[in-house]
Order: C-alpha cells, then sequence, then structure tokens
C-alpha cells in the first residue's frame, strides 16, 4: 500500500499569484522523488478574486522536468495523510509568484486543468494507471505551472496529494 502525502499552500501563508504578464507561465511548485518513486494522484485549486469585472480563468499545467529537478522556492514539508506514516522520502518547494528555479530538460507536459478566477478547480487521477509517476532518485521533478489571459490573479493549491 503506498504511502500518502499532500502539500497546501497555505504553508506559505501567501496568495499565489500568476503572471504579471498575460499569458505567461509561472512555475510555482515541484516534487522531486527521493529513494522511492513518486506519483502525483490529484491536484486541487482555487482562484481568489474579487470583483472582477470580466470573466477570467487560470490554466494549471503539470510538467516534467527530464534531465534535472527544479529548485528553490520555500521548502515545502508534504504532510502525510496517515499521521502515523514516516516522513516522505521526496523533497518539494514552493514560490507565491516568483516561481521556482527552472530544472533542465523539457519540461514535458504531462496534463493539468482550469479555475475560474474566483472558483474551484481541480485534476484527479481517474485510476492508479493514470498518476504521473517519476522513479526514485531520479533527477526530474513534477512542477506545477499557471497561466492567464488576465494578469496578477490571485489562487490557492488548496491540495497536491502525491504517493511514494
Amino acid at each position: 500500500m503506498p504511502f500518502v502525502y499532500a502539500l497546501q499552500s497555505v504553508q506559505l501563508a501567501t496568495n499565489f499569484t500568476t503572471s504579471g504578464t498575460a499569458n505567461t507561465e509561472v512555475d510555482h511548485c515541484f516534487i522531486k522523488p527521493g529513494t522511492r518513486n513518486i506519483a502525483l494522484i490529484s491536484l486541487l485549486v482555487g482562484g481568489k478574486a474579487a470583483g472582477l469585472t470580466a470573466i477570467s480563468g487560470i490554466a494549471f499545467r503539470i510538467k516534467k522536468w527530464t534531465t534535472t529537478a527544479a529548485s528553490g522556492g520555500t521548502a515545502a514539508v508534504p504532510t502525510p495523510r496517515d499521521p502515523g506514516m514516516q516522513a516522505a522520502k521526496a523533497t518539494a518547494g514552493m514560490s507565491a509568484s516568483a516561481g521556482v528555479t527552472a530544472g533542465t530538460g523539457g519540461p514535458t507536459f504531462l496534463g493539468g486543468c482550469l479555475c475560474g478566477a474566483a472558483g474551484p478547480g481541480g485534476w484527479v487521477a481517474p485510476n492508479p494507471d493514470a498518476a504521473h509517476t517519476l522513479e526514485g532518485s531520479a533527477t526530474q521533478s513534477l512542477d506545477i505551472f499557471s497561466v492567464s489571459g488576465t494578469v496578477s490573479l490571485n489562487f490557492d493549491i488548496t491540495n497536491l496529494e502525491f504517493q511514494e
């Protein structure tokens, strides 16, 4: 049975923000495997805009750096879903607006989801074989990018779950 861990943007205690330039991606979050395989199983997001005069949305893109992993940002500690579970072997980082430091090779687009500027959205693997997986000890990372045609929209990564 795999171990399940969660990352949440509340760990940074700040709003995440899309780019200040329309249609420009920002890499906000990465997960890098430790000694065990990791598999992204869900990503839940939500726009936090108030009083917009136009309907706007935020696209979230799940990508993989294939040669070297992303780095930087603020260290994010994966929280075990079972409180008796061991600490995650994987490492993670998040950045609210400036983005994390890009990896190399790719990135390869794996999937994604959308949310309204003031509403929820998300992606969930429909079955275990559909989870986005990296091999243990790989020098790769799974990253979450945001992009919007409207500049500087606030959002939260309300829950990102992966398993080892």
